[in-house]
């Protein structure tokens, strides 16, 4: 059975699926409960997986899940975006989750999901935009 060379466009429909799929689940799901009207809220508790303060690691979990995913969503510096959010992810899923995956301890039931945002991030840092994006729109 031969294969059917995708069209030209085909690649950059779904990078722009993938791109804009990730960014607006990681913004509704975890951006927008860290909407600066709630951050008195996540200050009592936060974690503080790389000991730089509660404070600052919330910043750095505001800045990817509400911010890089934004910028996710409308194509602006998606490489640098998505390592980002890559890396934050990356450092939950380590230090604060153990790399919990199958569902045997506390909080592992969302562990095929995070592994999920961890790939899809990475191909967006590996592959960047696509054609439907404001960078390239931009001439970028």
């Amino acid at each position: 059975m031969a294969f059917q060379k995708q069209s030209a466009g085909g690649g950059d429909t779904g990078l722009a699926i993938l791109r804009i799929g990730t960014g607006a689940t990681l913004f509704l799901r975890h951006g927008w409960e860290k909407q600066p009207m709630h951050w008195a809220q996540f200050m009592a508790h936060f974690p503080n997986p790389i000991h730089i303060g509660a404070h600052a690691s919330f910043f750095v979990a505001f800045f990817s899940d509400f911010v890089c995913s934004l910028l996710l969503v409308l194509g602006i510096w998606t490489r640098w975006a998505a390592l980002f959010c890559f890396c934050n992810i990356l450092v939950a899923w380590a230090l604060v989750h153990r790399f919990a995956f199958f569902g045997r301890g506390p909080g592992s039931e969302h562990g095929e999901v995070i592994v999920l945002y961890l790939v899809a991030l990475l191909t967006l840092v590996a592959t960047g935009s696509s054609a439907f994006s404001v960078d390239r729109m931009r001439g970028r």
